[in-house]
Parts: C-alpha cells; structure tokens; sequence
C-alpha cells in the first residue's frame, strides 16, 4: 500500500506536543471511537466481534472516522486494543461479551515466561494497513495517532490473564522472582518499541503508551518495573519521518506522584489522569514535556452548562499557554460506554471556544 499522504491541514495537536504557540487548545478523547456512539455500535454488530473490527482494516478505518466524522477534533486515534501484541506472542486474546478481554494461555509458569518470544514478523500486519488506510483516509485533515500498552500494563493481563483488582499474581511474581518479571517487561519493551515503530513508518504522526496500571505499583516499583521499560521503548523510537517530529505521549494511570520522574525519560508530552491538579503539574514539569488531560469522564454525564464550567476550569487551571509549553485537552481516562454524544459536542466546542478567549487575554 502506498504511503504518500495528502499534507496535514490542521496541525494544533502536535504544535501543542512539540511546546509550540497554538491559536486554541487541541482536543482529543480516550476512546473516542467506542461504544458511546451508535455508529460504532452498529459497525460492531456488523464486523460480529470486537476483534473482528480491530483485525479488519476497513472496519478499523471506519470506526476511527466515526468520531472525526461527528465532531471537530484536533487528533484520531487508531481504532485496535493494546492487547493486540501479547495476542501475537501466542497467548489467544479472546473477549467475552460484557466482560473485558482475557487470554487462553496466560504465563503461569516459569517454562511459559521462559519460552516467550517477540510477535513474529507479518504477525500484527493488519494494525500497520489498518494505520496506513485512516491516514489515507483522513486525507489531512487531523494527525493520527498510534499507541501501545506499556511493559508493566501488558505484562499484568498476561500474568492475570485478564484485567484485576489487586494483581496478587503479577505482584507475588514481582517479589518472588523479580528476573522472570524482568524477562517478560524487557521482551513487551523490546516487542512494543517495534510495533510503534512500525505504526510510524505506516503513517502514525505521534504515539502513545498507555501505562493503565503503573499507578498499582509501590513507590520504587513503579520506578524499576513500569517507567524503566517505557524509557527503553523511547530509547528506541523513531522520533522523525520524512522530516517530521514524532511527538510521543506517555500515560500512567494513578501517576500523579511521579510526574517529575515521568517528565525524565524523554517523552515530549504526559498524560494526566484526573486526580492530577493541572496548574501544579505544570508548574512541576516546567518546560521539559507538554501536558494532556485532564477532565473526569464523568463530567459527560452532567448538564451542558456544568460541562462548559467544568472545561472551563480545567482550561483555568493549566492557565494561559506560554512559549516552550504546551496543553492538548482530553479527559484523565477513556471516555465511558454510556456518555451522551451530545455532551461530547459540547466538551469540545467550549475547549476551541474558551481556549481562543485565553489567548486573547493580556
């Protein structure tokens, strides 16, 4: 498939990664494309699974417009699952109807960990054409972005073999025998590194990691087991092509406590869930990374005046942009299944709008 692409028309989003002036604050949600719109419900009836929309490129191009198609958002986001490379490590990603996804063969004992390989070649190819479709697709008019789970997060579901409360498995792993944790991180780093870069060179124009579960970990643990793992992947990226920056964002779920930690490993910006206060967070960060977040989701469930006060104050609290920083707006986590699409309307309406007011004061 070929990949030149038309040129981008609307490059607020990875002005503002990059620290630089902004005529507004770009917006952008987690899962933007998902269930909250009926669009997408009616794709996913279609494709008959969730993987059978995330494997197919048209469905996977059709639902990352979706959102972009309804609203005036500054970013899309890829439409596929951070579990799709643990899948292509040969432990069967499989998803039950009302339950979140699992693994047929989770790493249960050292033999397993021991035998672990990286995917191998041509095994996510369906993610790199899916990519290099929506860019096509999209045709300018916003960036893509591309993203991957984190060491620590992947490795938690490939331990647990699905989503968890207390991680009693990864966690007695991670004090028992810390080298086998350290072979499974330091493989997903390794795996992670070349699957993004590989989401660049099909056509993504920034990257995220998406660390849902650092925030698990003690103080020092996370440090050792999650924020190492992902300074290896940055150690690793591509940061131009053709010419262009690569923006990369880092996301720890419940990594308020780190951020200056975080702000060290190289990544241009740092997601910010919403227990995070954004005008300390800046003033903690200073220069060193742009910012992204930080509004609870549910606030979408509010009326549209409350929502405009609440995206008011989010925009308040990181205060007016000035040069060598940057803000990009979106929520501290996923938007929720049952958000009202109008609410999104709002939301971002009233960042564009207020955002524009900021700038203009003295």
């Amino acid at each position: 498939m070929s990949t030149h692409f038309s040129p981008l028309k609307n490059d607020t989003f990875l002005r503002a990664l990059l620290r630089q002036e902004t005529d507004y604050t770009p917006v952008w949600l987690m899962r933007q494309a998902g269930r909250y719109l009926p669009e997408y419900r009616a794709s996913r009836q279609g494709a008959g699974s969730f993987m059978s929309l995330a494997k197919n490129p048209d469905f996977a191009t059709e639902v990352t417009m979706q959102p972009i198609d309804r609203f005036n958002l500054d970013a899309a986001i890829l439409f596929s699952d951070i579990l799709t490379v643990p899948d292509a490590m040969g432990l069967g990603l499989y998803f039950e109807e009302g339950e979140g996804p699992k693994f047929e063969r989770p790493l249960k004992d050292e033999q397993a960990i021991l035998d672990l390989k990286v995917p191998e070649e041509g095994s996510l190819q369906y993610v790199f054409d899916a990519v290099t479709q929506i860019r096509r697709t999209l045709d300018g008019r916003v960036p893509l972005i591309g993203f991957a789970g984190s060491p620590w997060t992947l490795a938690c579901y490939m331990v647990e073999g699905q989503g968890s409360r207390e991680f009693h498995g990864i966690k007695s792993m991670m004090y028992k025998r810390p080298d086998l944790l350290e072979r499974i991180l330091s493989l997903n780093a390794q795996a992670v590194a070349t699957y993004l870069n590989a989401q660049i060179d099909a056509g993504a124009q920034a990257v995220m990691i998406f660390d849902s579960w650092g925030g698990a970990l003690a103080d020092g643990a996370y440090q050792r087991f999650s924020l190492k793992y992902m300074q290896d992947i940055l150690n690793q990226l591509q940061r131009e092509k053709d010419g262009q920056r690569i923006p990369c964002i880092v996301f720890t779920k419940g990594g308020g406590l780190w951020l200056e930690d975080m702000a060290a490993i190289g990544a241009d910006a740092l997601g910010l869930d919403w227990t995070v206060n954004l005008g300390q967070a800046r003033a903690r960060v200073g220069d060193k990374v742009a910012l992204q977040g930080n509004l609870d989701p549910a606030v979408l469930f509010a009326e549209p005046d409350q929502i405009r006060q609440q995206v008011t104050a989010t925009l308040q609290s990181y205060g007016k942009p000035s040069a060598g920083q940057g803000h990009v707006f979106n929520l501290g986590h996923g938007i929720s299944q049952f958000t009202p699409p109008e609410s999104v309307q709002v939301l971002v309406e009233t960042v564009h709008e207020v955002s524009r007011q900021q700038r203009l004061q003295a």
